[in-house]
């Protein structure tokens, strides 16, 4: 059994206490132990970044890009290597695996332009001999808190955007998956980071809390449950730090009466059933309007859903997708779908009997297809996080995106359509922070930004783009005036603007 490591000052450092199993989810296997990190050993790492972070900011804004460039580089190098860790700990497909590493990727790249990215603002002649300027300063230290469906993604969304600004950053990932975390920090040593400047913390809430009740840390961000989010959002917020916080979703897909019913159908197995809904971005709930869109979505859906194959990460390329995370996972999902049928949805796909030969301890779980859902149902209302979809029947446009809007959470939501002016209507109206046009996962490209709205996103800017060079610095503005010498007496009042 692996026995996994903290990463400080650019080298891996064994735990002092308390410890977590790490799964294979396709087995159910204890396939490693993660050391979870006490109050004093997260306040020790976070000193050790404080003392580094100076020098680092002072790096010149171009060489700290350099180092994001050698970074891109070796993480193509070691693309396969990254999604066979992630696979076997998350239980991700690997073609999903190499996605979730390039996702990350494609953030580092924008974070290259970040001399750019932090220049600052010039006026001449402000006043009468006056220039004013602003500057864009690294805020110190600041923490990451990441999640475990995308253990390479999200943490290098965190952390490219924050050291590129040079600030220190503390990562603390999931302790369900944290081997590829370790991995990015040991790549980014080998292109160039100093060390100390990235420090990885595994641990649980007792980590969390420490890091949020730290003075040194100045900004945290983080990406998970809602729950969760409100509660580092308010804490950290308390403790006067600068906090984004990206929680749950329920993402809803309209599917107009004109649009392309196979499109339509191929893009929600896709959306709702690929990492075995483990992503908050996944569509959970399609929304047809009319009956006869409804029936023919369903006729087209039953079949796919039943071709699915579920399989482990070694199976082959051509596995849809893999088990869940953990056995509670599993647990969970199972039991949103016995209250969805106790409360009336009619169950038209059930993969609650579903079981992998040779992998009967596993975290596999069967695809469902829910239809005539509604909205007082705990499946309606509630992030499932697994491989259910639900359908909710609409009558009219104004219906189907009402049930989008209405609803708590408001990070993505898609509609399939033929008409220009419905689409451009739904884009302007609806109030869910990212918007597909026959697009099922609208994830923005890694210049524009992320982030949801309602009890999706807490905070008043999103990950990645030129967002997260704003999250991760401060202005200075400076006014500056050069004394014309002697040719001029000393002035006793302000002087009018010329």
């Amino acid at each position: 059994m692996q026995t996994l490591t903290h990463w400080i000052d650019g080298a891996h450092v064994t735990g002092s206490g308390r410890t977590a199993d790490v799964f294979n989810p396709a087995t159910g296997e204890v396939q490693a132990q993660v050391p979870l990190a006490t109050k004093s050993e997260v306040d020790d790492a976070i000193a050790r970044a404080a003392a580094a972070q100076p020098a680092w900011g002072a790096t010149n804004p171009q060489r700290r890009a350099r180092v994001m460039m050698e970074f891109v580089r070796l993480l193509n190098r070691d693309m396969d290597k990254l999604a066979e860790a992630l696979s076997r700990e998350h239980g991700k497909t690997l073609p999903d695996a190499r996605g979730d590493v390039q996702r990350g990727l494609e953030v580092i790249e924008f974070c290259i332009g970040a001399p750019h990215l932090l220049k600052g603002e010039f006026t001449d002649g402000a006043g009468p001999g006056i220039d004013m300027y602003s500057l864009r300063q690294p805020l110190g230290v600041v923490a990451g808190i990441t999640p475990f469906n995308f253990p390479a993604m999200i943490p290098m969304w965190k952390m490219g955007p924050a050291l590129s600004c040079g600030n220190a950053f503390i990562l603390k990932p999931s302790e369900r998956d944290p081997s590829v975390p370790l991995m990015l920090a040991e790549l980014l040593k080998e292109a160039g980071l100093p060390d100390g400047v990235l420090q990885v913390v595994n641990g649980d809430k007792e980590a969390v809390d420490a890091i949020l009740d730290n003075d040194t840390v100045q900004a945290v961000g983080f990406v998970g449950s809602t729950p969760i989010a409100q509660y580092i959002y308010a804490r950290g917020c308390a403790n006067g730090k600068r906090v984004q916080c990206f929680g749950g979703a329920k993402n809803h897909m309209i599917v107009m009466p004109d649009a392309d019913m196979d499109q339509a159908a191929d893009a929600l197995i896709g959306a709702g059933y690929g990492a075995a809904g483990e992503r908050c971005m996944a569509i959970s709930v399609a929304v047809p309007v009319g009956e006869a869109t409804a029936d023919a979505l369903i006729e087209r859906l039953v079949p796919r859903i039943e071709r699915l194959k579920i399989a482990p990460y070694t199976a082959g390329s051509d596995v849809d997708y893999g088990p869940v995370v953990t056995a509670a996972a599993k647990r969970n999902i199972l039991e949103l779908v016995e209250t969805g049928i106790d409360q009336g949805a009619k169950l038209v796909v059930d993969g609650r009997g579903f079981t992998m030969q040779g992998y009967e301890d596993g975290f596999f779980v069967g695809p469902h297809l829910f239809d005539h859902v509604t909205t007082d149902m705990d499946i309606y209302r509630k992030e499932i996080f697994g491989p259910v979809l639900c359908q909710v029947r609409a009558k009219t446009y104004e219906e189907a995106m009402g049930y989008a809007m209405d609803h708590e959470y408001g990070n993505g939501t898609a509609i399939f359509t033929r008409d220009g002016d419905t689409a451009r209507d739904f884009a302007a109206r609806v109030n869910i922070g990212m918007v597909g046009i026959n697009v099922p996962i609208p994830v923005p490209l890694a210049y524009h930004t992320f982030g949801g709205w309602k009890k999706s996103g807490f905070g008043d800017l999103n990950q990645h783009g030129p967002d997260a060079f704003r999250f991760y610095t401060r202005t200075k503005t400076v006014t500056a005036r050069w004394p014309s010498g002697i040719r001029q007496g000393g002035e006793f009042n302000f002087r009018a603007m010329e």
